[in-house]
């Protein structure tokens, strides 16, 4: 009788372990390179707090900013290999894979205005590109809209000239590499958590971004004049690691692409709002001085970056840019 209920009790410590198991969480993972309080961190935030809501607790969004987990030139590799199962890199990070399409969302002057990229994304542009990532093991979930480029130095940037020389930090588009290279910059490959430090120290004498990202990075800090050009856009793709996502549950998948859709619309929603009050905040903090291209200047801005049009057909590819020319009616 005793080796019975011994018998016995095994198996019910078994089968509660096994139903702790069966009722632990799914853990996703999320990582990026941006701080919690931008547009991006934001949204990575919403979507932790709408998936763990809907989701009824089943699902555990664990957010990774500021490069925590992975550098942004390690990201997309430990996504393929499951090490993680959510990111938000730059549509840039993409062209290593070998889908260099993404890089005609970068080329100068493309978008006049957030409303022309939001509706680029949702339709047949954003759809053809998140198409490209299916052989990688890669499913795009959503777009995420950080705003427009400005750009910096220790010195005026007005006309084209005044960037003759400068070495600019690039985040490894070879869209932005050429046009910096038009206006005869020389671009440096870096990863986004080491800008501040080489815009501090010379290693790089200038860089382009948000003003969301120049105020929460504190690049303003370290560079005495900033342009608000606004000459190129800054786009973020959600995605995730195909088979893992495939995997989940159905009704969990349903209730995530829910979140997610939503997230979608917070972050976008807020983006132009964010980068207006980053702005806003950089000027009243007195440590650089902000300066407004005239028409006549983006004139000049816009021809000199315009043969990066005619190079970018031997990168992207003309499928690409035949479909962005239709759908934003724009001239290649």
């Amino acid at each position: 009788m005793r080796k019975l209920i011994v018998a016995a009790a095994m198996v019910a410590a078994v089968m509660a372990s096994g139903s702790a198991m069966a009722q632990s969480p799914i853990v996703i993972k999320f990582s990026h390179v941006v701080a919690n309080d931008t547009p991006k961190g934001k949204g990575a935030l919403k979507f932790k707090e709408l998936a763990e809501k809907y989701t009824n607790g089943k699902v555990k969004v664990e957010v990774y900013p500021n490069s925590t987990l992975y550098k942004d030139k390690e990201e997309i590799e430990a996504l393929q290999l499951g090490s993680v199962q959510m990111l938000a890199p730059s549509t840039a990070k993409f062209a290593p894979l070998g889908v260099k399409e993404f890089e005609a969302l970068d080329l100068p002057w493309l978008f006049k205005d957030d409303a022309t990229y939001d509706a680029a994304m949702k339709g047949a542009v954003g759809k053809y590109l998140f198409k490209k990532l299916e052989a990688k093991g890669i499913t795009g979930l959503a777009y995420w809209d950080n705003g427009f480029h400005m750009v910096s130095a220790n010195r005026p940037l007005i006309h084209p000239a005044d960037f003759q020389g400068l070495k600019v930090r690039s985040a490894g588009s070879k869209i932005a590499d050429r046009y910096f290279r038009d206006l005869g910059a020389i671009p440096q490959i870096m990863a986004f958590s080491e800008v501040y430090q080489a815009l501090q120290t010379g290693v790089v004498d200038s860089c382009e971004n948000t003003p969301s990202n120049y105020l929460t990075q504190k690049f303003y800090e370290v560079q005495k004049d900033i342009t608000v050009s606004y000459h190129a856009h800054l786009q973020y793709a959600v995605i995730v690691n195909t088979k893992f996502w495939n995997g989940l549950p159905p009704d969990i998948r349903k209730e995530l692409d829910k979140a997610m859709a939503e997230a979608t619309d917070y972050t976008n929603s807020i983006a132009a709002t964010e980068n207006k009050d980053a702005l806003e905040a950089i000027k009243k903090s007195g440590k650089t001085t902000l300066h407004y291209l005239t028409d006549a200047q983006k004139v000049e801005w816009q021809k000199a970056m315009r043969p990066t049009y005619k190079w970018a057909k031997g990168r992207v590819g003309q499928e690409v840019l035949d479909l962005i020319a239709k759908e934003l009616h724009v001239q290649m």
